[in-house]
């Protein structure tokens, strides 16, 4: 009761004096109300991908790199389980509006497992359907000899492998110089520019199988929606990293990227599954017939 008698003693002192009522709820100051809403957009942040959030995961995820000359340095670019992988495929395959691959799933480990393994099989897959393609559309013809093309296996990872590193590497090369050039150009590694091209291919697979198939119809329209579904990836997950930049830039650096994709599509099923096959003759084993010289004396 001390309280509440200095508490009116006060009150008779200074009249203008104001009182907190303990049972009025606390109003919360507006500062404290800007950051819980400041909060909400940082998840949404963290969930879409922005710079802050890429800045914190990687300084969460710093670790010390061993030499490059060092069998732990490779080591860290397969450091990937079965699930991360599958996620990886599943989201390469179905593209979501608004979410970037690279921050959802590549940024935190990228890796070469994945791109590496998807080529390997995407080659040994144009190259087996190929013969048999072929095989299949020749069958019946009695002047048709088949002998297996084992050097489409060579063609196919030469073309693979290459549209797989060497157009990353040029990719990443034009990043690098218009983020010198343009401040505000998102920047990605050269090891996640592989793995998302990488990652691309792997809806090929299967349509690099249904290709077997001997109708040409059939095979471009399995190649027309494989090429739009993994082009629209690649444009979804490059085009945050060019949109800050001149409009016609942008567009032409989406543009080509889409290109090359094509090309590389379309050659593909041009070259192994609807290239002309010239009809081999038939073998013809030599008949030696015996020949007697006679000779008078």
């Amino acid at each position: 009761f001390a309280e509440f008698d200095d508490a009116a003693n006060l009150l008779a002192v200074n009249p203008d004096a104001t009182t907190i009522s303990i049972e009025e709820p606390v109003e919360i100051p507006k500062k404290q109300h800007g950051r819980l809403q400041e909060s909400g957009r940082e998840e949404d942040d963290e969930l879409l991908g922005t710079d802050d959030s890429d800045k914190a995961e990687l300084l969460a995820g710093q670790k010390k790199s061993a030499p490059f000359w060092t069998f732990e340095y490779y080591q860290t670019f397969f450091d990937v389980d079965t699930y991360q992988v599958l996620d990886r495929i599943k989201g390469s395959v179905f593209p979501v509006p608004g979410k970037n691959f690279v921050r959802l799933y590549i940024r935190s480990n990228p890796d070469l497992y994945g791109p590496f393994w998807i080529c390997a099989t995407l080659v040994f897959t144009i190259a087996v359907s190929g013969n048999l393609s072929n095989f299949l559309i020749h069958l019946g013809k009695p002047t048709y000899h088949y002998v297996p093309e084992f050097r489409k296996v060579s063609i196919a990872a030469t073309a693979i492998y290459a549209y797989a590193w060497l157009v990353p590497l040029a990719l990443w090369g034009f990043l690098v110089w218009r983020n010198s050039k343009v401040m505000n150009i998102v920047s990605y590694s050269f090891l996640e520019i592989v793995c998302v091209y990488g990652y691309s291919l792997f809806i090929y697979i299967p349509t690099a199988i249904l290709w077997i198939i001997p109708q040409q119809v059939v095979r471009w329209v399995l190649m027309f929606f494989s090429m739009c579904l993994s082009a629209t990836f690649l444009v979804m997950t490059f085009w945050p990293a060019v949109r800050d930049d001149n409009r016609r830039i942008a567009l032409a650096t989406v543009v080509t990227i889409v290109l090359l994709h094509d090309l590389m599509s379309v050659g593909c099923l041009e070259y192994f599954f609807d290239a002309p096959e010239l009809d081999l003759p038939a073998p013809v084993i030599p008949v030696h017939n015996s020949t007697t010289v006679v000779t008078k004396s």
